[in-house]
């Protein structure tokens, strides 16, 4: 009885201690008995163990069913059987038998083994569970009550999940990993979801985001993050009242961890201003989110319904000029001041890579004179369209279009209306004439290429195929026909139409261009670089040789290649010696005067090489 009341009052303190229902206990050591029980007594037995609130014990139970024929002698009994021992039971019945396994019930045990030993056959049993059954039990409670206690605290944290959080830096573990200890458990802090230019030491307090609660993972199951935008986000929820009675709304933010951070506000009620109650009296609350972020940048920009009017505010500080917008591909192009190009991309490009974030869009930033030119050459590309003028090029680069290619894909109603261009009639004769001038654009970028000796790059390549421009070839690029081969080697035209979006009929041209340049113009234009290249070789070796001239009259200046005096040299000699014969003169010897006067002279210098003294002194060769 001391036992069990021993017992039972192990499991009210442990459930009051680790928060665990009395009842989950009670079904753990259950469990542990029934599982050290067929580990001794063996698995095939039909045992069950079940706590006993009376005396406080685990009781264990053996069932066999009463069978005619008996099958298993550990799970059935036959009629005879029962009848022997004075068992009164019909067929099919389940008699249950209690094993007594603890010391304090060895005269048990025995006046059973008395009575139904040959039944039970537990005789060489009665020794209790053994060292290994034992350790069992106590594996299988310590797993129940982790287990028990991973459910609790997920139950508790998991309305949680994406909130602050506050806790103490215990311990880095493996990988620099953070454990965080947050009273009655612990959370992890990943590598990769810690700023890198933040550190921590063990004791110190950190805010952290709670990204998720994992309750199959080894380990602390609440993940905490640093770098995640909702902590950000939440943490402008902390200081700012506005933000969190709803008054003002956060409409997006975008985030680079530790660098730099733009959110994008708006207000319900008009007399409220989003961006200064953001900010603060002096910039209270934006300083206390950005000290508890460590001193990251953020930029506070109100949010506007209209996209360009919203993209201007998110490139802030930098000025916009003009925003040309594109609906079909959701990307914007925006024109700002040439000193101002630097602002607007940002260190690395930081800035416009935050404000594409923020507003949605894919954000291109152009200089006031580079989009100058590129509008003077996409008109001068248009007006040489035959039919074309430059008055009505400038009127379809304002509406929009911006080469040939670009008025070959429209439809010939897009444009009939423009003012001075004639009619439906002259919008198909001024489509077809952009046909033509884009293939003789196609032909003299294959001329050029032939007469080249540096190696063609894949994007060069495409261009060669008929009917690809610079807009389809952006397409075919996204779509991941990144070369000529790419849109050969595709079998499906209908996939090639829909990953690319370029439609059915343009697949199928661009298809066939890709197959006729593979089979005929490639190698046309292989043939045509493989003879620029043969004709460049010898003057590259002329102008080597040259060179080598050149180095070869300068060292003889300074010893052997010139002398001077009255000695024999093998260059050129002063005074009284004759000059070498003209069979010897081009020998090994040396560059005669005239061609090392020629020489020096391609060489750039300033006077010719000169005779040395004529006493035989040993002087310099050149002066």
């Amino acid at each position: 009885m001391q036992q069990g009341l021993s017992l039972r009052m192990i499991i009210d303190q442990i459930s009051r201690d680790k928060n665990i229902a009395p009842e989950v206990l009670i079904e753990t050591v259950e469990a542990a008995i029934l599982h050290a029980a067929k580990r001794s007594f063996g698995n095939s037995r039909e045992l069950e163990a079940r706590f006993n609130d009376e005396t406080g014990d685990v009781d264990l139970f053996q069932y066999m069913v009463v069978a005619e024929n008996v099958a298993d002698p550990e799970r059935e009994i036959s009629v005879e059987d029962c009848q022997r021992c004075g068992l009164h039971a019909e067929l099919g019945e389940e008699l249950g038998f209690q094993v007594f396994y603890l010391e304090a019930d060895a005269e048990k045990a025995r006046q059973q083994d008395k009575e139904y030993g040959d039944l039970l056959k537990l005789k060489t049993y009665r020794r209790g569970f053994g060292r290994i059954a034992a350790q069992t039990a106590k594996q299988v409670i310590i797993q129940r009550v982790r287990d028990a206690e991973r459910e609790n605290i997920y139950n508790e944290y998991k309305d949680r999940k994406g909130e602050l959080i506050t806790g103490i830096v215990r311990r880095y573990e493996r990988g620099n990993n953070i454990i965080v200890d947050l009273g009655r458990t612990e959370a992890i802090l990943n590598s990769r979801e810690q700023v890198p230019r933040e550190s921590y030491r063990p004791g110190d307090r950190i805010v952290a985001y709670v990204k998720d609660i994992d309750k199959e993972t080894r380990g602390p199951i609440i993940i905490l993050s640093r770098t995640d935008i909702g902590l950000l986000i939440k943490c402008f929820e902390q200081e700012v009242p506005e933000i969190y009675e709803g008054i003002v709304r956060i409409v997006n933010a975008a985030r680079e961890p530790g660098a730099r951070s733009k959110i994008a506000v708006d207000s319900r009620d008009a007399d409220v201003d989003p961006v200064g109650a953001c900010v603060g009296m002096k910039g209270s609350r934006v300083q206390a989110v950005v000290q508890e972020l460590r001193g990251e940048k953020i930029d506070i920009v109100p949010y506007d319904r209209d996209p360009a009017r919203f993209v201007c505010n998110a490139i802030a500080p930098a000025e916009v000029s003009r925003v040309i917008i594109d609906e079909a591909n959701g990307s914007m192009e925006l024109v700002v001041p040439d000193d101002k190009l630097s602002l607007a991309i940002g260190r690395r490009g930081q800035n416009v890579r935050l404000a594409s974030q923020l507003s949605g869009w894919r954000l291109d930033i152009i200089s006031e004179s580079k989009f100058r030119q590129i509008e003077e050459e996409a008109i001068a590309a248009l007006a040489s369209i035959e039919g074309i003028d430059e008055i009505l090029a400038k009127t379809l680069y304002k509406l929009g279009f911006r080469s040939p290619e670009e008025l070959i894909e429209a439809d010939p109603s897009e444009f009939a209306g423009i003012p001075g261009l004639g009619g439906p009639e002259a919008a198909e004769r001024i489509k077809a004439a952009a046909e033509v001038a884009m293939e003789q654009l196609r032909q003299r970028r294959i001329i050029n290429a032939s007469n080249r000796t540096e190696p063609l790059t894949e994007r060069e390549r495409l261009l060669f195929v008929r009917g690809v421009g610079e807009r389809t070839i952006e397409l075919l690029d996204a779509a991941g026909y990144r070369r000529v081969e790419d849109i050969y080697n595709e079998i499906d035209e209908d996939r090639l139409a829909i990953r690319t979006g370029l439609g059915l009929k343009k697949a199928r041209q661009i298809k066939q261009g890709a197959r006729d340049f593979i089979e005929s113009e490639m190698k046309v234009i292989e043939a045509a670089r493989a003879m620029a290249v043969a004709r460049v070789e010898p003057e590259i070796v002329a102008e080597a040789g040259t060179e080598s001239m050149v180095e070869t009259g300068t060292e003889s200046g300074s010893g052997s290649g010139i002398e001077s005096g009255s000695g024999s040299g093998s260059g050129i000699e002063s005074g009284t010696e004759q000059a070498p014969p003209p069979d010897v003169a081009g020998t090994d010897a040396g560059p005669s005067p005239r061609s090392v006067e020629d020489t020096a002279r391609s060489a750039g210098a300033a006077e010719p090489p000169t005779a040395g003294p004529a006493d035989g002194d040993q002087g310099e060769g050149l002066t």
